[in-house]
């Protein structure tokens, strides 16, 4: 399948969620996918990063998850997903934090101190320290993590060019679809 780092994809405003979100449609099994399935979107990903992501300035160039890491950088993206997600829904749980704990450890101890797993795993430190964590949302259309900079706090799509546009085209859909006789 052709797929291409778009800055769409990097919506999250933080490097750890636009790795949480590097699985699209999370939580559709017949639809989800894998973006870091195969390991030259992975390397694409990094290159993408460096001109997409939020944080690009504070991690500067980055290498590659080392083939020998990236089990260990799976296991960091999908504790992420799980303890943010939580977090935002229900407030956290110890458990999952305790996990991205440990897989930030054995991230941080394995992986090359200029690799994407360990500027990851710093970006995850910065969203635990974050000092305004409602602004952490779930995305209305697509599920993806984001940060929520508006002034007023009432962003509800992780973008609005693709997932509010979405939303907005088909709650106008409907709309049109109940008016007709």
């Amino acid at each position: 399948m052709s797929f291409s780092w778009t800055p769409h994809r990097f919506a999250g405003g933080a490097l750890a969620l636009d790795v949480a979100n590097s699985v699209v449609l999370r939580h559709d099994e017949a639809r989800r996918i894998d973006r870091f399935a195969i390991g030259a979107q992975m390397r694409d990903f990094t290159h993408a990063a460096a001109k997409f992501c939020a944080e690009r300035a504070l991690f500067g160039d980055i290498a590659p998850v080392s083939a020998e890491n990236e089990r260990d950088f799976i296991a960091l993206r999908e504790a992420i997903d799980l303890y943010f997600r939580k977090r935002i829904l229900d407030g956290g749980d110890d458990q999952l934090l305790a996990a991205l704990l440990v897989a930030m450890a054995r991230t941080l101890r394995e992986a090359s101190p200029a690799s994407l797993a360990a500027a990851t795993a710093h970006s995850v430190l910065r969203l635990l320290a974050m000092p305004d964590p409602q602004r952490m949302k779930i995305c209305g259309n697509c599920g993806w993590l984001f940060i929520d900079r508006s002034k007023n706090r009432s962003r509800a799509w992780c973008d609005m060019a693709v997932c509010g546009n979405r939303a907005k085209a088909n709650r106008h859909y409907r709309r049109k679809k109940e008016e007709t006789p």
